[in-house]
């Protein structure tokens, strides 16, 4: 006769890591040269003006400026563009 209990072993207790995706800054928001606005799997949002797109279709600003979100197309051919609006004032009074 056994004096201590059999442990039973649960097949739970593990699961990953978020991954962080997502919009990092959003329109309106103040930006430099360098940050990065979205970060995505596949190009769920279009780069626009000022904006470049990296590897793995992340969004980064080109320039320092204001981010614009802008929906062109419609219906099916619906697209979101993010551009960095230039501010000139901005970038020479700092």
């Amino acid at each position: 006769m056994a004096h201590k209990k059999a442990f039973g072993s649960s097949r739970n207790g593990r699961d990953s890591q978020g991954q962080r995706r997502g919009v990092k800054k959003f329109g309106g928001e103040l930006v430099k040269a360098g940050n990065i606005l979205v970060r995505q799997v596949g190009s769920t949002f279009h780069a626009g003006l000022n904006v470049g797109t990296g590897r793995d279709f992340t969004l980064f600003s080109k320039v320092s400026g204001h981010v614009q979100f802008i929906q062109k197309g419609s219906g099916k051919h619906k697209r979101k563009y993010i551009s960095v609006i230039a501010d000139d004032i901005a970038v020479s009074a700092s």
